[in-house]
């Protein structure tokens, strides 16, 4: 795996736009901290561009099935580039409507290219590497999170806000020039294939029976949406502990500490999956996630509230490179790319409503109670999601005793 050119290209092409991404957020963070005194209208406006996504997530699956990947991923990082100069429009005449355009463009971008992505990685390695490959290239996003907020953090303190965005468009220039040293092979294309009724110029709607007919896919796909509930309002709560106990300092610590967490959990999901079934995985880490949650209740303390994003990145990081696998090997690549978006879009709208939820908990009950709120709400789903599948799974066993 590590001898294919394309894998290098993926390492990077991630590990250049984290960088560009994370200066953009924390960015935004501090733009909105200095124009917008509401979490609520805060979840407003994050809100505004995972709308944006979620509008045209049909058409980019679609889009995504009939094209080839690379020519997808090289036009939205185009999109995603161009974005940039709208932010620094908001920050020149101190405008956040200017910041709701950067935030729709740059989500509508997202939306064609992280399904492009996912679609490519199993046409670059071999299936037995495709855990290990979603744990690295996780784990290379995860770096970049740590080095961009906390180069963000220091860049802040002595120069413009303006530069961070300067920066971060000069990574989205990096990837997009990376990009086109991709090499995809897609044996199977929209002109080419013999089943043109299930291939890519079929409905976006003809993903739905195909979901319904994999029960460990459809699962999975409800799963996650447990440890969203968390990540969902992430940024508004770091905002929140960090005016809870009047630090700054405390927003790089939480950074740095659950991305150091999602990097030892990516890198030793492999072996843990040697030992213990996806779903075992899965339904552990989730339990995880709630508790992580519960410890939020403690903000007020440095240490506690460090630990439960140390947890919490831990968990997730077991978590999604097994959910991305399981994805990726059991739904038919020729629907990879409307899958993909069906999912981005499931996660944008968990995004918004979590996003508006924990704006409305935040102004209303403040951060230690919505914690209770949220980690109960967690670990109620995971058991309730567990006890479904357990259900199944002795259905399964009764019908082949049967048959």
């Amino acid at each position: 795996m590590w001898k294919n050119k394309n894998v290098w290209i993926l390492l990077i092409g991630e590990f250049i736009a984290g960088l560009g991404l994370w200066l953009g957020i924390i960015g935004n963070l501090e733009f909105m901290q200095e124009k917008v005194p509401s979490d609520f209208v805060k979840s407003l406006i994050l809100a505004a561009g995972l709308l944006a996504g979620i509008a045209v997530g049909p058409w980019a699956g679609k889009v995504t099935d009939q094209m080839n990947k690379k020519t997808v991923m090289l036009v939205s990082g185009a999109v995603r580039t161009v974005s940039v100069v709208f932010m620094l429009i908001a920050i020149e005449t101190g405008s956040v409507w200017w910041m709701v355009v950067f935030l729709v463009f740059l989500q509508i971008s997202a939306a064609f290219y992280f399904p492009a992505l996912q679609a490519a990685i199993p046409l670059v390695v071999e299936e037995n590497n495709l855990l290990q490959l979603n744990g690295v290239h996780m784990n290379v996003s995860t770096l970049s999170r740590v080095l961009g907020t906390a180069v963000a953090g220091i860049l802040l303190v002595i120069m413009p806000l303006s530069m961070l965005y300067v920066m971060s468009l000069a990574a989205y220039a990096g990837l997009f020039v990376i990009t086109c040293f991709l090499k995809i092979n897609e044996p199977i294309t929209l002109q080419n294939h013999p089943n043109k009724a299930s291939a890519a110029s079929t409905s976006f709607k003809d993903i739905f029976p195909i979901i319904k007919g994999l029960p460990i896919v459809l699962m999975t796909l409800v799963l996650t949406l447990v440890p969203l509930l968390f990540i969902g309002g992430f940024n508004l709560m770091v905002i929140n502990i960090s005016e809870i106990q009047d630090s700054s300092v405390i927003k790089s610590w939480i950074y740095a500490t659950e991305g150091i967490g999602f990097m030892l959990g990516a890198f030793l999901v492999k072996q843990i999956s040697l030992r213990s079934s996806p779903y075992t995985i899965l339904f552990l880490f989730s339990f995880v996630i709630g508790f992580s949650q519960l410890l939020l209740y403690f903000a007020n303390v440095p240490i506690l509230t460090v630990l439960a994003f140390l947890v919490f990145g831990f968990a997730v990081g077991c978590f999604f490179p097994t959910a991305a696998t399981i994805f990726q090997t059991r739904v038919p690549k020729e629907f990879h790319g409307r899958f993909f978006s069906f999912k981005n879009m499931l996660d944008r709208v968990t995004f918004q409503v979590v996003l508006l939820m924990t704006g409305f908990l935040l102004d209303t009950v403040g951060l230690q109670h919505m914690a209770i709120i949220f980690g109960a709400l967690s670990l109620f789903m995971t058991a309730s999601f567990y006890l479904r599948f357990k259900q199944l799974r002795t259905n399964v066993e009764v019908t082949n005793k049967v048959s």
